[in-house]
């Protein structure tokens, strides 16, 4: 992979980490504890908040580990070695860093890691 093509993923990397960190700032209010007071919330609704407060903190983590590979992919890019597996030092297929920049293995290497 040429520094040209690793530029225009690091730009992509970039601009993913910009909209993860907002939608970040945005769901930090879904995330806090539900209160426990019966006589605002019925029990049934109360429930139903609690599991969309267990929904929002799953999303986060989620977002925190996707964050934490683009910084990776970041580090890589810096160092020359984004674009080959991080095991072999083969290629990653244009196609597979398509579907998500953030991959450190190629599709062989993935394969046997299952």
């Amino acid at each position: 992979m040429n520094k040209d093509d690793q530029k225009e993923y690091g730009h992509r990397l970039i601009a993913l980490r910009a909209e993860l960190e907002e939608l970040e700032t945005m769901s930090a209010e879904a995330c806090k504890p539900v209160a426990l007071d019966q006589s605002m919330v019925g029990r049934l609704s109360r429930i139903d908040a609690m599991q969309g407060v267990q929904m929002a903190q799953e999303a986060s983590r989620r977002r925190q580990q996707q964050l934490a590979r683009i910084v990776g992919a970041l580090a890589r890019i810096d160092s020359g070695d984004y674009g080959y597996c991080s095991l072999c030092d083969e290629d990653i297929s244009v196609g597979r860093l398509g579907i998500d920049p953030t991959y450190s293995l190629c599709i062989g290497c993935a394969e046997k890691s299952v």
